[in-house]
């Protein structure tokens, strides 16, 4: 890739080679991250959740387990139809198709989960994600993103940029800090309450 990259571009060419480019099913990476974000979520249940970037939809049919509505949203057309498959029998979950970050949803929610896809924004648009994290989230809400750090060949960000761009300019207390050598996950919340502190009241 030369030049600018271009997201649309990008992910027409991934998803026209195979339904699933990351081989989000069949890799532990894929399922060992998805365990470990829903470990991560400090709620048993969130009311309104969102999740912008959700490919083919194997994260958001194990999400939706833990809310009351979700809504899911990608910038590629075959990447929704995916999901949209994917979770058809989940009649609480909505997929859309939507361009992160400026074709955002209205409205609050209290858990949104930015999970490998902040890395194809700009810097620009990282900013103005960060705005719309902070707008959206309600009393209480929960922020999750999860990365991968290592370089992607034709884009200017790792997952160690766009968390440390996070933990830099979004103005939501951080709850929990996991790492290793393949991933980087973060959670923010504006209940400063444990898990067991949740809990117990």
């Amino acid at each position: 890739m030369t030049g600018e990259p271009n997201a649309h571009e990008y992910f027409d060419g991934l998803y026209k080679r195979s339904d699933d480019p990351w081989l989000l099913r069949d890799r532990w990476y894929e399922r060992r991250k998805r365990a470990l974000t829903l470990a991560a979520l400090p709620d048993e249940r969130y009311r309104r959740a969102y999740e912008p970037g959700c490919a083919n939809g194997e994260f958001t049919a194990e999400l939706a387990a833990r809310c009351d509505t979700l809504l899911a949203a990608d910038l590629n057309p075959a990447a929704v139809d995916l999901a949209r498959r994917r979770v058809a029998d989940l009649r609480h979950v909505q997929v859309e198709q939507r361009a992160m970050p400026d074709d955002w949803p209205d409205g609050e929610f209290d858990l949104i989960v930015v999970s490998e896809v902040a890395y194809y924004l700009t810097h620009d648009q990282l900013g103005r994600l960060v705005q719309r994290l902070t707008s959206s989230l309600c009393a209480g809400g929960t922020v999750v993103a999860c990365h991968w750090r290592r370089p992607i060949e034709g884009w200017p960000f790792t997952g160690d940029d766009v968390h440390a761009e996070l933990r830099a300019t979004l103005a939501i207390p951080a709850l929990s800090h996991y790492e290793d050598d393949d991933l980087v996950l973060d959670v923010w919340s504006s209940n400063k309450a444990s898990v067991h502190q949740r809990e117990a009241r």
